[in-house]
């Protein structure tokens, strides 16, 4: 009987070790980009543009409790598909969505299998699991190698919160330096560029990202590429002043569902910078929608106070966190037709949503008066207090009347927050509410799950001016080319005190931003969110009324988006479309520069275009700007001029045939 036993493990391993390594090479669409997989005692994954290799061999694998997936692979079938499909997309930068791709499912023995999807321009691969128990996942192993020590676009992760790793908010500067200079003992956020040189770009995002932690990068073992770091799932946590930080962590990442998708692992490459500005591989791979009926969500811009310190002034009453102040915005938002406003920290106790500040707000007069004047409410709210409170929260506010919830402090993106992120959107969802996710890591689909989940922020926003004295204008001009890939981005536009980097300092009642005052109306257009902030107070926005209407007019999701010009950390030009109204704008970092136009985009006809362009003196006073309006026809080019830091934007509107 022993005997028997032995003949048979020698001739399982024989088997194992025997199989012969295995090649599969798939193209893109267009034919230009192949992606090699080889099974062999582990599974890799390379790219190359024609000859040119974009990613050297990479090995890919998922450490569960009980073995390896992608180790010693036994592969049980494989097959490759066409896919060319079109896609309706709701609240987005375009209103169509082009999903062609070219697909390899490998299945492996042991109930596991990983797919690949070929792109004209991306790559993606998951893992795919068909078990019968649920799996506890120590670690997932995602290598991105590049073939040279290429600079990068590294978004370092650098504000833990109390000092604990894996807590932050997702905001970064870039450092631009090449990968072997990785900072030791850090990590970077998605998404992350890569310079590979002659202008192509490389950027490593993921997406489809549910019931697991998010990834961060750090430098892997050849020194010139990347790999995958997530954050093991949490075991203690204790609360701060208005977070919830986690003090101590498992041995693993995930627990989850032995049946299941994992997260795609995404590398979308571009010839030509601009290319990146309309994007859409997160979209594309996003889960669709969960949501039946749509109907009620609707986008727009908000008044927000917190930004402005509520510092509203030439009003009888003391302005602040109260009753009267809010009113004040309500009356602001209704005479410019701005849909919403929203009531930011302190209307409430941070950890009990149900325990109004009533000595101060009376949140049922603010709403009555909102009803009054077709004005929407949107209420802050921290994420610890959503997750223990939202099923009697959500129902009690939408019964009053209000409209959303902007959450903030999640702080994290390890599973048991990422999974929040789903059930709050569902429940949210359930009583009509719309969610803006506020202090958070970046967007990787959600919002095509789930519509109501109307922004994110994963970004170094306006609000870090009021305290940090940063190159903005090289900010705003790289993170449309990066960080606007993975999705929305609440980022705050909207500042009056223009000022010049000489003049600037930090400062809270009366905040300022760098850059001219054309350079924040272009971010209204470059700047997608759903629900767009309008930072300035309302007081600051009468005052200059004619920016302010210029904003007003400006939509806040898209029917068409067509990138003009651009290089990262730069300048950028973009055209927008929503129905028959187009919004073209540019920006620069701190060059001044002469940009050309083409309006060939726009159909035959003649067209209206109200501009508002830097001033002459915009160099020393950065609010100086000039209104025009011109008239254009699509086979005119246009050479338009911006400041240091400056911007261009324009309303083109058909006049006749």
């Amino acid at each position: 009987m022993k005997y028997k036993l032995l003949s048979v493990a020698y001739f399982l391993s024989v088997v194992v070790f025997a199989q012969k390594p295995t090649s599969y090479s798939i193209l893109s669409p267009d034919g230009v980009l192949t992606v090699q997989v080889d099974i062999a005692n582990n599974i890799s994954w390379s790219a190359k543009n024609k000859e040119r290799i974009l990613i050297e061999p990479s090995q890919v694998a998922m450490q569960l409790q009980q073995e390896t997936l992608g180790d010693k692979p036994l592969v049980a079938s494989s097959k490759t598909e066409k896919f060319n499909q079109d896609f309706a997309a709701l609240h987005y930068i375009k209103s169509t969505v082009t999903n062609s791709y070219n697909q390899l499912t490998i299945q492996c023995k042991g109930g596991y299998g990983i797919q690949f999807r070929v792109y004209n321009d991306a790559v993606a691969y998951r893992f795919t699991t068909q078990k019968k128990d649920s799996l506890t996942i120590l670690n997932e192993t995602a290598n991105f190698n590049f073939s040279n020590d290429d600079s990068a676009y590294i978004p370092i992760q650098w504000d833990y919160r109390d000092g604990r790793n894996f807590n932050s908010s997702f905001e970064a500067l870039y450092h631009h330096i090449p990968l072997s200079q990785f900072p030791k003992d850090s990590l970077a956020i998605l998404p992350l560029m890569v310079d590979m040189g002659h202008g192509k770009k490389a950027v490593v995002l993921e997406a489809d990202l549910e019931d697991y932690p998010g990834m961060y990068l750090d430098l892997n073992a050849t020194g010139k590429g990347l790999k995958g770091v997530y954050a093991p799932y949490p075991s203690k946590a204790y609360r701060t002043t208005l977070g919830y930080v986690v003090s101590d962590r498992k041995n693993y990442i995930a627990k989850t569902a032995g049946t299941r998708n994992f997260p795609w692992r995404v590398v979308t490459f571009s010839n030509h910078d601009k290319d990146l500005l309309t994007n859409d591989i997160v979209q594309k791979l996003a889960s669709p929608s969960r949501i039946a009926d749509v109907n009620w969500i609707k986008p727009g811009l908000v008044a927000w106070d917190w930004w402005n310190n509520w510092n509203i002034s030439g009003v009888p009453f003391k302005a602040g966190i109260n009753t009267e102040t809010y009113k004040y915005y309500i009356d602001f938002a209704a005479a410019n037709k701005v849909p919403y406003i929203v009531m930011d920290e302190g209307w409430s106790e941070p950890f009990d949503l149900l325990k109004v500040k009533t000595e101060r707000v009376n949140l049922q007069e603010i709403l009555a008066h909102a009803k009054s004047k077709n004005v929407g409410v949107i209420l802050w709210a921290t994420w610890h207090a959503v997750s223990l409170q939202m099923d009697t929260a959500f129902a009690h506010y939408a019964r009053m009347g209000v409209k959303g919830f902007k959450i903030d402090f999640f702080d994290r993106d390890d599973q048991s927050v990422v999974a929040s992120t789903y059930s709050i959107a569902q429940k949210a969802a359930k009583h009509k509410l719309m969610v803006d996710y506020h202090g958070i890591y970046k967007p990787t689909g959600l919002q095509r799950t789930y519509p109501n989940v109307m922004g994110f922020e994963g970004v170094k926003g306006l609000e870090n001016y009021k305290w940090a004295n940063e190159d903005q204008p090289l900010y705003t001009t790289t993170i449309p080319f990066i960080r606007m890939l993975a999705g929305p981005m609440d980022y705050t536009p909207g500042a009056m005190r223009n000022v010049t980097q000489a003049d600037y300092f930090a400062r809270n009642n009366d905040p300022m931003a760098k850059g001219t005052r054309c350079n924040q109306l272009a971010q209204f257009v470059v700047f997608f969110a759903p629900l767009q902030m309008m930072a300035d107070n309302p007081t600051t926005y009468v005052k200059e009324q004619e920016c302010t209407d210029f904003i007003t007019k400006i939509p806040t999701t898209w029917d068409e988006t067509i990138p003009l010009d651009g290089k990262v950390g730069e300048y950028l030009a973009l055209a927008r479309r929503k129905g028959n109204e187009w919004f073209v704008a540019a920006m620069t970092n701190w060059t001044p520069r002469n940009l050309t136009l083409d309006f060939s985009f726009l159909p035959a006809g003649k067209y209206e275009l109200v501009l508002m362009k830097d001033g002459v003196n915009a160099d020393r006073n950065p609010t100086d700007y000039k209104k025009e309006i011109l008239q254009i026809s699509s086979s005119d080019k246009t050479t338009i001029q911006l400041a240091a830091g400056g911007g261009w934007v324009a309303r083109v509107k058909k006049i006749s045939n």
